[in-house]
């Protein structure tokens, strides 16, 4: 495998070409940014842990059934990934009341959800990733009827294998978004599992393990994610 030209950059990630057409190569940087790229900085080792973080939440979930773009780990901060066409939407799971949910309905962070309240957003940093429903996706031709049903049946099967697995380790998987993309006819779960993407807090303490660090200010960014990996048993 040959790593070739950059083909996309995002806020915290960069996605390269290799000599097979079907796969990149996903590079965990150490950017680390909040409200839109508003707030950016650069935090050392943040690539690497994120990388071993997404791995192993990857390789969990292809354990159960659930198939991943995860090909294999390169490297500390970069993996080969197969190269799906990327559904523009995020699904979204809440498990515990938090961040924009609790804002937008007036409701107590801490809240347990019982059933899980599941969402959808557009990934459009320009517009803030509004949120949307099944019919902006239909009309606006972002995804089919059977993949939004695929979308959400795979949401909840991950959240099945990974809200357990988060509670036998000490701490409440609070809130997460997944990226779904199409590979070979079929939906693959795509992006990234990593504390960038989720809302992990102590089950006693209630102690922020994730980007919440980051963007509410509260220092110990990369710390954090360690204590969650090393509770998890990665390191």
């Amino acid at each position: 495998m040959q790593k070739g030209d950059l083909l996309y950059e995002g806020k915290a990630k960069s996605a390269y070409l290799t000599d097979n057409p079907n796969e990149l190569v996903l590079t965990f940087r150490d950017d680390a940014s909040a409200f839109d790229g508003v707030k950016k900085a650069k935090l050392a080792g943040k690539g690497a842990i994120n990388n071993r973080f997404n791995t192993f939440i990857m390789e969990k979930l292809e354990q159960a059934g659930i198939e991943t773009h995860l090909i294999k780990p390169l490297n500390e901060t970069e993996s080969l990934v197969k190269r799906l066409d990327m559904i523009k939407v995020e699904c979204v799971v809440r498990n515990v009341s938090a961040g924009s949910l609790s804002k937008r309905l007036g409701i107590d962070e801490g809240l347990p959800l019982n059933p899980p309240v599941f969402e959808f957003f557009l990934k459009d940093d320009a517009l803030h990733d509004p949120m949307i429903n099944d019919a902006h996706i239909l009309t606006f031709g972002w995804a089919t009827s059977e993949e939004i049903a695929v979308m959400k049946h795979k949401t909840f099967a991950v959240n099945a294998v990974l809200n357990p697995l988060f509670a036998e380790a000490g701490m409440w998987l609070v809130d997460y978004k997944l990226e779904f993309g199409r590979y070979d006819g079929r939906i693959v779960l795509g992006d990234e599992f990593t504390p960038d993407g989720c809302r992990i807090w102590d089950a006693k303490t209630k102690e922020k393990l994730d980007k919440d660090r980051f963007r509410r200010d509260l220092g110990d960014v990369i710390e954090s994610y360690h204590i969650a990996a090393q509770r998890l048993g990665l390191e």
